[in-house]
């Protein structure tokens, strides 16, 4: 691989570190995919493993940032392998109190002894030493130009322009702001089997810090540690799912014994809420283009105990009439449709930090996709049905703008109010809901409700 120095040398916390973050710039994989294979190889101790993916998460997260500071460390242009050295090492001595910064240096030069740059190891070693020594002055730019927003909130410049111009300058930083900050872990209650009260006084009885969350069903984790081996993840009590996947199931709202269709619906959380909302007792058609996440869906509806639930591979992006058969004697439409269409993920910067380095062109196909899948969408749907279109980006181009274009080609169709769900953004019109972390605590998302007209 062009990205991997290749010594063999023995495995180390940020040397799995490094190494991640490498394969993930030069477009290797996903971030979660890539280090949890880095860390597989590894073979470290748990808490090395800790520190490895704090590191790699780190400098994923605040990349921009560094850059920008050691712009003014370094004379001249550093080696790619060298500027991820300092990038891990600047880290550290910036953003971990609890390392001390000799480690910081001394750990991070001994990573370029060890590779083919050693002779970079004298000036990896002075760039930090000279970074501890202004330590108190290297501090992002102020200004509310995108450029300076962007160095701020490690942030691309031309993304901090999309949505300061969507969402003004203040909500724009706020959002920005919370996505530097640990994500929440929320899970929800699978209530064929248990209730929210009980399963949360079983979770503090384990030692698990757990609070009741602000939708029905839905409970807030603190430091959980790993869920999937916990025995009441293994006895199907919860599923997790943020608190904006919770609440667009809540604007789907099914009912029991009716037929209700998620398009797009792997890795099946929304489907999993769907389908105890409905008591298990209707028709739940879960759909993805991929077998392999159809699997997935079927496995967690097998765990939870689901049987209302029949997943089954399926392009949304192409009208299948097939589907109305799906659980019915003869072909009918569906009381509800859900369409969580796949998007540029800008909502969830804070879980999944690469995604904010896309490139800009890579999104022009998007909104097209997404109108075609909520118009097939719409197809599904009985007179007097519930459509609801979902994404988790903020960008009104994929949002507001491809749901007004809907709503225009579509006059059969209005937009729904849902009572008692409000939307962070005060222009969006009755049943449009945009949801942002310093709002509504959940990850950045939007949802708009349709009625079909009878």
């Amino acid at each position: 691989m062009k990205a991997e120095q290749k010594e063999n040398r023995p495995a180390s916390s940020r040397r799995t570190a490094l190494e991640a973050l490498r394969r993930v710039e030069y477009g290797d994989g996903y971030s979660n995919l890539v280090l949890d294979a880095a860390l597989k190889r590894a073979g470290l101790s748990p808490a090395d493993s800790a520190l490895a993916s704090a590191l790699f998460y780190g400098v994923l997260e605040r990349r921009i940032t560094l850059d920008s500071y050691l712009q003014g460390l370094i004379k001249g242009k550093a080696s790619p392998y060298l500027r991820d050295c300092l990038r891990l090492g600047l880290y550290q001595i910036l953003y971990m109190d609890k390392v001390p910064d000799a480690a910081a240096v001394h750990e991070t030069v001994e990573l370029v002894k060890a590779s083919k740059e050693s002779r970079a190891a004298g000036l990896c070693n002075a760039v930090l030493r000279q970074a501890i020594r202004r330590k108190a002055t290297l501090l992002p730019p102020q200004g509310d130009t995108p450029a300076a927003v962007g160095v701020r909130y490690a942030c691309p410049a031309w993304l901090a322009q999309n949505l300061i111009g969507d969402y003004g300058l203040p909500a724009a930083e706020a959002f920005l702001a919370d996505a530097l900050n640990p994500p929440p872990v929320y899970i929800r209650a699978n209530t064929l089997r248990t209730t929210a009260d009980a399963l949360l006084d079983t979770l503090v009885q384990q030692g698990i810090e757990a609070e009741a969350g602000p939708l029905p069903g839905s409970i807030r984790l603190r430091a959980p540690g790993s869920l999937e081996g916990n025995p009441l993840y293994k006895q199907g009590l919860f599923h997790v799912q943020d608190l904006a996947s919770q609440y667009c199931a809540a604007l789907v709202d099914p009912r029991p014994g009716e037929r209700v269709l998620d398009l797009c619906a792997a890795p099946g959380g929304k489907s999993f809420t769907l389908a105890q909302r409905m008591g298990d007792a209707g028709v739940l058609i879960s759909c993805d283009i991929h077998p392999k996440r159809v699997g997935l869906i079927r496995q967690g509806a097998e765990r939870l105990g689901i049987t209302c639930l029949s997943a089954c591979q399926n392009d949304a992006g192409i009208w299948n009439p097939a589907l109305l058969e799906a659980g019915a004697a003869v072909p009918a439409p569906f009381d509800r449709v859900l369409c969580d269409v796949p998007c540029s993920g800008f909502g969830i910067i804070r879980r999944k930090p690469d995604v904010k380095y896309k490139e800009p062109d890579s999104l022009k196909g998007l909104p097209a996709l997404q109108l075609t899948i909520l118009e097939n969408g719409s197809r599904y749907v009985k007179p007097g049905g519930r459509l609801v279109y979902s994404t988790c980006t903020l960008r009104r181009a994929e949002n507001q703008k491809v749901c007004g274009r809907f709503l225009k080609a579509h006059p059969e169709f209005a937009a729904e109010a849902v009572p008692g769900m409000a939307s962070a953004c005060a222009d969006d019109p009755p049943g449009f809901y945009t949801f942002m972390p310093h709002t509504h605590g959940s990850d950045g998302f939007f949802a708009a409700v349709f009625r079909r007209k009878a």
